[in-house]
């Protein structure tokens, strides 16, 4: 049942974005203290999701768009939810459609539950811990996801945004040619459904824009649990360079 719970407050907060995206007039767009962009859709997302889960659940809230408790408060934290009320800002902005919510839990350090939604389609990724990883297209019935394993993969998914050298020299290095541009958490998903065999990041992310990505990822797999190596509820909740997929 949570899970049901939490695949309709991320498809509210899709609508809410919606209903922001396809408005005329200005967007008041935000420069925050990191650079990033910020919109009147992340703000009215990310209340949609604070309502939403307040309402569900006593488990404390990490969202990108709320102040970030000390650690010394959230360092015991053993259950938490990881937030992203609009990941990919800059493909909202260039109207491209590739943006996201994401919504997960944390349990003991791992994502256990994941959501992840794409307005502009319609489509619901999900995945609960043991229990797979599905894709919903609009009303139809959910089919269960599963990622592609090779013994050398071919088709990298990166960064429509954040490309860089770093990584050119990694596909390089791993003599890939064939790359797919995405942006935020949709590459995840598309790794997770095997449109693509490997996501490599060599730029920092922050724990929110991962979480769910991490728990479809994870759970896209037959037999078991695939690793991914990201850790949560840092002190410090940037990034490093990840890989995600068979290499």
């Amino acid at each position: 049942m949570l899970l049901e719970k939490l695949k309709e407050i991320a498809v509210e907060a899709g609508h809410a974005i919606m209903e922001i995206y396809n408005a005329t007039g200005d967007q008041q767009i935000i420069t925050k203290d990191d650079n990033s962009p910020l919109t009147l859709a992340d703000l009215a997302s990310h209340r949609c999701i604070m309502k939403g889960l307040e309402q569900i659940t006593e488990h404390p809230i990490i969202s990108e768009e709320a102040k970030l408790p000390s650690y010394e408060e959230r360092k015991a934290w053993t259950h938490f939810w990881l937030v992203d009320p609009l990941d990919g800002t800059k493909e909202f902005i260039k109207k491209n459609g590739e943006f996201t919510v994401n919504i997960a839990l944390i349990a003991d350090g791992e994502p256990v539950l994941g959501v992840i939604y794409v307005p502009v389609k319609d489509i619901l990724y999900y995945a609960e811990k043991g229990k797979g990883s599905f894709k919903q297209i609009g009303k139809n019935e959910p089919v269960r996801i599963f990622a592609t394993q090779k013994d050398k993969p071919e088709v990298a998914i990166v960064s429509r945004s954040h490309a860089n050298q770093a990584l050119q020299d990694w596909l390089t290095e791993k003599g890939i040619t064939k790359s797919i541009d995405a942006g935020s958490s949709l590459k995840f998903c598309l790794v997770a459904e095997g449109q693509a065999d490997v996501y490599p990041r060599t730029g920092p992310t922050m724990e929110w824009d991962v979480a769910a990505g991490d728990a479809i990822w994870r759970n896209a797999k037959a037999e078991g649990t695939n690793p991914s190596g990201i850790t949560y509820n840092k002190e410090d909740l940037r990034n490093t360079e990840f890989v995600i997929g068979y290499v």
